[in-house]
Order: structure tokens, then C-alpha cells, then sequence
């Protein structure tokens, strides 16, 4: 599953009492500041939750896929994300529950195949 940033509002007005409305201005300046921060390269960290840093990846040699050809690729700068302690516990405790098999009709049992002719 995926949360979308329309479901977190959602999620946390309802948590907190708060009108949608006012939770989405709070998200978006949270998330404004924080993408503002790590294009200035500082990092952001969140104690417990997690830390976003933004790395430079080397240039390198890579290879087209269609032709195979050769291609540059230059160096770049990505945002990494390593989570915190509260946050691996977290995860490590909840277990998504397997989604439940379709039940199946009982089948009836195959025919026996034909006899082949040999030639």
C-alpha cells in the first residue's frame, strides 16, 4: 500500500482534532522546508525517525541499453534516507498479514488423455 500526501493530512486531522485544511498547510510547509534545506545540502534529521542527506554520486562510465553503446554519466547529487531506532523498531515489529488465498471450486478430475498415435 501506498500513502499518499492526501492521506497523511487526512490521517493526522483525524488524529489530532484538526480541520484538513490547517494539517495540509502544516505538511506542505514541513515538506517545503525540509526539500529547501537539503538543496542547500545541510542534513535533516528527525532523532529516532530518521536522517535525509543529500550525497554526490561519483561520475561514471555507463552503457545505453538499446544500442550498448558507452555514455557518461555525470556526477550527481541524491537525497539518501537512513532510518532511525524508533523507526527499524517499527518496522521490524509490524508484519503485513499475507493476503488471504481465493478459495477455490473443487475440480472435477482431468479426463485421461487421449491414447497417441505413433507414426
Amino acid at each position: 500500500m501506498t500513502m499518499t500526501k492526501r492521506e497523511l493530512v487526512i490521517r493526522v486531522a483525524n488524529k489530532l482534532g484538526m480541520t484538513q485544511s490547517d494539517v495540509s498547510k502544516i505538511v506542505e510547509g514541513a515538506f517545503d522546508t525540509i526539500a529547501k534545506s537539503l538543496a542547500k545540502g545541510h542534513r535533516w534529521e528527525l532523532r529516532d525517525f530518521g536522517v535525509f542527506e543529500v550525497k554526490t554520486r561519483a561520475s561514471r562510465i555507463g552503457r545505453n541499453p538499446r544500442t550498448g553503446e558507452q555514455v557518461p554519466v555525470p556526477e550527481r547529487r541524491v537525497v539518501t534516507f537512513r532510518p532511525g531506532k524508533f523507526m527499524k523498531e517499527q518496522v521490524a515489529q509490524e508484519r503485513p498479514a499475507p493476503p488471504p488465498a481465493p478459495e477455490q471450486p473443487p475440480s472435477a478430475p482431468e479426463p485421461p488423455a487421449p491414447p497417441r498415435e505413433h507414426m
